[in-house]
């Protein structure tokens, strides 16, 4: 791609990822993007490199505007290697004469490429550095969601460089929030929030709070992945409010795995239990829904009811899977419910339970195991856990 000037002699020099479809364990499915940004003036910027394999992308990109040689200075603001991959190349394009970055992160950089000479400038929140027309305004956002994440907020432009903040992985010849249609655009974000920053929610709460102690006139968020935000930058730091606050809705995720298709039959009667409650549902098979998507759901949903059957002594290896990837992440403030066949020893609940007590979720009793085929006796008693499910959803207790 070539450059695109996202305000007046600032520009995107990022690549397009549009292959890309996991991103350690994230489904990526319709690629993404990696964001660098270049501020021509007095002292020439480079704000964050990109993939190394986009590496000479980046550099030809840049070429289009500027001799990379030519650069003064670079900013990294996160060191994963999503960002910092192409930093050898980019290094020995433009000898800059100061990479700056926050203490975290300049022991990230030496980490991973094992340069101690690079002419690193450690910087703090609140530290400033004058580029030449322009004032560069750092602000360090530690664990969200590495130690060494950092913002950079160009004061005349009022323009905040976010890192991985606000951003989300979608490949799109489009570089601006008001060229893509917007309930895509937030589906990604909230898939972003939910698979990568659930986890740091108490932090992104402080983090918001800081902003706006700080009082920062914010003009349009420039973030590492994904869409640009020029006209309403606002509309996702209130997402990242709400998301972050982890407020639910009176909504249900059935999520099961089956072998001979009996513990997708419980799964659909839970479900049927808990439509009739007037509560809204979702019946995800594992086998057909990846756990980034079910993470998406789970964002806004307030009852997580899971089914497996038993192999092996214990879940199937997806379910397992999806407790673990779920546990990691550490959804807060939900309700559950259990169900699951067995064949002769019928632990695959037992174990299902466990995990919920880990991650603090409140099971509604009583669990239901079937053996073999249910019968219809079996399928109502489904059927009442799935009532209890949508009853509980409505109360004041579950609310919220």
């Amino acid at each position: 791609m070539h450059p695109v000037e996202i305000k007046k002699n600032i520009y995107w020099v990022g690549a397009i990822d549009w292959a890309i479809r996991d991103f350690h364990g994230y489904s990526t499915y319709q690629g993404t993007t990696y964001n660098a940004f270049l501020v021509m003036g007095e002292k020439i910027t480079l704000f964050d490199a990109v993939k190394r394999d986009f590496s000479d992308e980046l550099l030809k990109s840049i070429a289009e505007i500027v001799d990379p040689s030519k650069i003064d200075y670079l900013v990294v603001n996160h060191a994963e290697m999503d960002h910092s991959g192409a930093l050898p190349a980019v290094m020995e394009a433009v000898k800059p004469e100061k990479l700056y970055c926050s203490a975290a992160c300049r022991k990230a950089l030496i980490d991973h490429f094992h340069e101690e000479g690079w002419p690193y400038e450690v910087v703090k929140t609140g530290q400033e550095v004058g580029i030449g027309g322009r004032t560069v305004q750092f602000l360090e956002t530690r664990m969200l969601h590495w130690p060494d994440s950092m913002f950079s907020y160009l004061k005349e432009d009022r323009l905040l460089i976010s890192s991985d903040a606000f951003g989300h992985h979608w490949a799109t010849s489009e570089r601006f929030d008001d060229q893509v249609n917007e309930t895509q655009l937030f589906h990604h974000c909230a898939k972003y929030y939910a698979n990568i920053l659930l986890l740091y929610s108490g932090l992104v709460q402080k983090l918001l709070a800081q902003v706006k102690e700080l009082a920062l006139p914010i003009d349009m968020i420039a973030p590492d992945h994904g869409i640009i935000w020029r006209t309403s930058p606002g509309r996702i730091l209130e997402a990242y409010d709400r998301w972050s606050q982890q407020k639910s809705i009176a909504k249900a995720l059935v999520i099961y795995d089956t072998m001979w298709k009996s513990t997708e039959a419980m799964a659909k009667a839970v479900a049927d239990g808990i439509a009739v409650e007037g509560a809204s549902v979702k019946l995800l098979g594992l086998k057909e829904n990846h756990r980034s998507e079910i993470m998406t759901e789970l964002l806004d949903a307030k009852a997580v009811v899971c089914g497996s059957p038993t192999l092996n002594n214990g879940m199937l290896p997806a379910m397992q899977d999806m407790l673990s990837y779920m546990k990691g992440l550490k959804p807060s403030g939900k309700i559950g419910a259990l169900f699951g066949s067995y064949g002769w020893s019928g632990e695959a609940v037992a174990e299902m339970r466990e995990y919920m007590d880990k991650m603090g979720i409140a099971v509604i009793e009583p669990m239901v195991k079937v053996r073999y085929v249910p019968r219809e006796s079996d399928l109502k008693e489904c059927y009442e856990l799935g009532r209890k499910t949508g009853q509980a959803l409505k109360s004041p207790v579950a609310a919220g």
